[in-house]
């Protein structure tokens, strides 16, 4: 059974002589110890030999050890010293007493020496005790410093907070009220624009009324001018119709008289038939005076056929005459139709240009009431534009100031952020100097079918020292407070859990031995915070979002000269057996309660060699160089895990899985080497046989998960009470973690709590133990950096 101080790794010279100003000198004060000259020698001359001491004469030793009462002694010429024998000769009395005079005045010088290096000794340690207690004040001096500023600063935030929402709030008025001018503005913008294109129309139809005006205008002259041409071609008929009939009456008249003048002719024919007899009887007597008067008669009768044909001329003339007159009354009938239909079309006219004059009118009205209202609109403009170039200057001058307000919010906030990470790195070197086990508390949200109607169970306290790492539960009417390193409430999603332990990730890398696990009650979130959704980005869990981190810092150090070698490899721990969860012969579908080394023929045993290095015999290792290769190891992980249902939980682990990523990086410039270990570990949770109903298999499975728990509150007990021996053997979960709980591992505990009023019992048991988990003291963490190559084997620590 290995002790407590045998848990611990041997220390190396060199860590022991960087540890010298803390450790003074071993109470036993051995001279071993001496030789290697542990304490301050402060001289800076280097030691010499015991053989050129012997060589030198008596004398001369004697007078240098006197002038020279700070000699130091080296271990061989302390042996020296207490082995020496008389040279003299048997009987020479003298040279033997002087011999041992001079071995007593050195034996004194060695004595002498040894009590001062004791007074130095105890010096340095009173100097030391007093550096310690003032680097204590010191600290915790800034750390009330710090808490002051964080208040101050707090109070700053809060104040700018404030000043930036009601500027936000005045800022979103000031844009409301811009946003109601600018549509304002446009709907003025629009009317003056549909004005426009209104008064453009009107402008328009004006112009077009005009131009049928004149076109109206036109016709009508030209039918006025048509109408007098009309009237005078009317006048000159009438007066060639007049000449015509008094033409025709002159020929009447003078046909009249011809015929008047035929009667006479025919009655003077009679007369002249009457004395023809007288005339016979004269005819003899006159036959001088018959051939005169038948040449007259002949002359008539040319007269009379010459009127004849005159005056058929002249009724030839009538009747031509006559057809024109039909033809021109014909015409003037027609005349006097086309004049009154364009008469009636002049009338038309000139209502359609009095309508047109009446709506020009109107239009001219409209025209000068819009250009009223547009100058209006105009001067309003004017001034909605003078008051948004005012609201503009006031935008500009409080986005200014908000600009301001919101660099000096984010220099407040970077130097929150840093003082944050200050306080976290600070916070960090003092539990590693303690050697304590860190713990972190996470409260899974509450689910349908958890009794929320019971209230609330956990409540968290809002003091400025307790908010953020504080938890109250409530049981029956009684808080429990408790107080850990980071308490993370049910709206803490995955981001925020690993921004808290990334810098602890980032150790594995620098060649730490690093340790995370989740531990609590079954359906308490633990698988979902190692391990979450990976398919989700947002969901993933501790182990890929931390294996992300670590291939990213391991390119990012490619420039500095850093090559790393990554090993993994996956386990689980079912009813104290170990099973290789990356192993080819392992069948997804295969009997959970049967040994895998029933299977494949493989002796699973944890073993620890001298250097305090932990490893598993024929384990699956498998060298991974990239995110993708770690993704689809976890895939088949998670398939070859034992998860069961019960009335607790659908899908319950059933067994411990131990993730360990073993890194190993060389720097080609610096000829340095580190060994890093990340072990992420996903328990299985407790529960009660009484609640979670398991029988058969189950029921098995539940006591050997409790059992294996109890084993781990035993080692936890052990070292908070600081007993020589702590039980590691007595589980095989307790003696794989044996480098995480008692070695010097840099080790972090997820503490996850249920909500649900039903479990407070269990929620209670698991905080409490978080509390003795935080207070262990397990030892300081080393940095594993050697300039040889390192050992091929995986380990667990």
């Amino acid at each position: 059974m290995a002790s407590r101080n045998q848990n611990r790794p041997p220390r190396s010279p060199s860590t022991r002589k960087e540890l010298g100003d803390e450790n003074p000198l071993d109470k036993r004060r051995r001279l071993g110890a001496i030789g290697r000259g542990v304490g301050p020698t402060g001289t800076g001359r280097s030691r010499q030999a015991f053989a050129v001491v012997n060589n030198r004469q008596d004398v001369t030793t004697a007078a240098n050890a006197e002038e020279c009462p700070n000699h130091e002694f080296t271990k061989e010429e302390v042996e020296a010293i207490l082995n020496e024998k008389p040279r003299a000769k048997k009987f020479d009395l003298k040279a033997k007493y002087e011999h041992v005079a001079e071995h007593n005045k050195r034996l004194k010088l060695c004595v002498k020496w040894l009590q001062q290096c004791d007074e130095n000794h105890v010096l340095d340690k009173e100097k030391l005790k007093n550096s310690l207690e003032s680097a204590e004040k010191k600290c915790i001096d800034t750390e009330l410093e710090k808490k002051n500023k964080e208040e101050e600063l707090n109070a700053v935030i809060s104040e700018l907070r404030n000043n930036n929402a009601s500027l936000k709030e005045k800022l979103s008025k000031e844009v409301s009220e811009k946003l109601d001018a600018i549509d304002r503005h446009r709907s003025e913008n629009e009317a003056r624009v549909t004005a426009e294109k209104s008064v453009a129309s009107l402008t328009e139809e004006l112009e077009k009324a005009q131009q049928d005006i004149a076109a109206a205008n036109e016709r009508a002259a030209s039918l006025d001018n048509t109408h007098k041409r009309l009237q005078e071609y009317i006048l000159s008929l009438q007066q060639y119709n007049s000449k015509l009939i008094t033409d025709l009456e002159t020929v009447r008249e003078s046909l009249k008289r011809v015929e008047k003048e035929k009667l006479t002719i025919v009655e003077n024919l009679s007369t002249l038939r009457g004395h023809c007899s007288s005339l016979q009887e004269q005819l003899t007597l006159s036959r001088a005076s018959q051939d005169d008067a038948v040449n007259q008669k002949e002359t008539l009768v040319n007269e009379v056929k010459c009127l004849r044909g005159e005056l058929q001329q002249v009724r030839d003339d009538r009747d031509h005459q006559v057809s024109q007159v039909q033809a021109l009354s014909a015409e003037i009938v027609k005349y006097k139709e086309t004049t009154g239909k364009s008469f009636a079309e002049l009338d038309n006219l000139t209502m359609k240009s009095k309508s047109l004059e009446e709506t020009c009118s109107f239009q001219r009205e409209q025209i000068r009431i819009l250009e009223l209202q547009l100058a209006a609109a105009n001067e309003k403009l004017k001034m909605v534009d003078l008051s948004a170039s005012e609201a503009r200057m006031e935008y500009i001058e409080q986005k200014r100031t908000i600009q301001e307000l919101q660099d000096r919010l984010a220099d407040m906030e970077h130097k929150l952020i840093e003082g944050e990470n200050l306080r976290k790195k600070l916070h960090n070197t003092i539990l590693e100097l303690k050697g304590n086990i860190r713990v972190f508390c996470r409260v899974r949200p509450l689910l349908p079918d958890d009794g929320a109607a019971e209230g609330a169970v956990v409540s968290y306290p809002t003091s400025m020292e307790s908010l953020g790492h504080g938890i109250d539960l409530i049981q029956s009417g009684q808080k429990y407070p408790f107080t850990f390193d980071k308490v993370f409430n049910h709206e803490a999603s995955q981001q925020d859990v690993f921004v808290e332990i990334s810098q602890l990730v980032q150790s594995a890398l620098d060649g730490y031995k690093v340790c995370i696990f989740a531990y609590g009650q079954t359906g308490s979130g633990k698988t979902y915070t190692m391990m979450g959704r990976p398919e989700t980005p947002e969901q993933k869990g501790l182990i890929p979002r931390s294996l992300e981190q670590i291939f990213q810092s391991s390119q990012s150090l490619q420039a500095q000269g850093w090559k790393y070698k990554m090993q993994a490899s996956m386990l689980e721990i079912y009813n104290e057996t170990i099973r290789d969860l990356l192993s080819t012969n392992r069948s997804i579908g295969s009997d959970p309660a049967r040994p895998e080394s029933a299977v494949s023929g493989k002796q699973y045993s944890i073993k620890h060699d001298a250097n305090g290095t932990t490893y598993v015999s024929d384990l699956t290792i498998v060298d991974v160089s990239s995110i993708t290769e770690i993704s689809s190891l976890l895939r088949q992980a998670a398939q070859s895990r034992s998860v069961g249902r019960t009335q607790m939980n659908e899908q319950s682990s059933r067994s411990h899985m131990v993730f360990t990523l073993r890194i190993s990086g060389i720097n080609e410039g610096t000829e340095q080497q580190v060994q890093g270990v990340l072990n992420l570990i996903d328990l299985a949770g407790s529960e009660r046989l009484s609640r979670s109903g398991a029988t058969g298999d189950r029921l098995k499975e539940t006591q050997a998960i409790n059992k294996s728990l109890s084993c781990l509150s035993d080692v936890i007990f052990s070292l908070a009470k600081k007993e020589d021996h702590v039980p590691f053997r007595n589980s095989k979960l307790t003696y794989l973690l044996q480098p995480c709980l008692g070695g010097d591992s840099k080790t972090l505990m997820f503490v996850n709590v249920s909500p649900d009023p039903s479990s407070v019992g269990e929620s209670l048991c698991s905080l409490r133990f978080a509390a003795r988990v935080n207070a262990c003291e397990i030892g300081v963490p080393r940095r594993q950096m050697t300039l040889r190559q390192a050992d091929s084997r995986l380990s667990c620590g």
